[in-house]
């Protein structure tokens, strides 16, 4: 059964407790079961991760990029946090591997504080979605199985 990767970066850790107004009362623990529950649906593993540590990030991106040229994985769910922002190292590790990345963002980015509104991430993805939620990790995994169908 091929496997999609779920990564999430820093803070990320902190859902269910970090600003509930902006991002829920979901924890990441949820988010973890919402993804699982709705992967296996579609024939899918998931393989879910979280790291606060841009380097760790990066290595999950090249192993994730071996892993769809072997065929095993359909793609990666990814919500970067902050990095998303920040980290040309990001971009440039999921340019060079190849594998299909949604963009994930919990809350509409947009209407936040204007550092926010650039992303180093969307040029090189395959599909962002932004400010549904948690249900933005589902529609994820749909648009990757869709993908992987195609």
């Amino acid at each position: 059964m091929p496997a999609i990767l779920v990564l999430n970066g820093p803070n990320l850790n902190l859902l269910g407790t970090r600003e509930p107004a902006t991002y829920g009362s979901t924890t990441l623990a949820d988010v973890e079961r919402l993804c699982v529950e709705h992967a296996r649906a579609l024939g899918y593993t998931v393989d879910f991760r979280q790291s606060n540590h841009e380097g760790v990030l990066v290595d999950a991106i090249h192993e994730a990029g071996r892993a769809f040229k072997e065929g095993t994985l359909a793609g990666v769910v990814f919500n970067a946090g902050a990095y998303t922002h920040t980290s040309i190292a990001l971009h440039d590790a999921v340019r060079a591997v190849e594998v299909p990345v949604i963009e994930v963002h919990i809350s509409n980015v947009h209407a936040r504080e204007s550092f926010r509104h650039h992303s180093w991430l969307s040029p090189v993805a395959a599909g962002i979605i932004v400010g549904l939620g948690v249900e933005g990790y589902r529609l994820a995994i749909d648009a990757l199985a869709r993908r992987a169908k195609g």
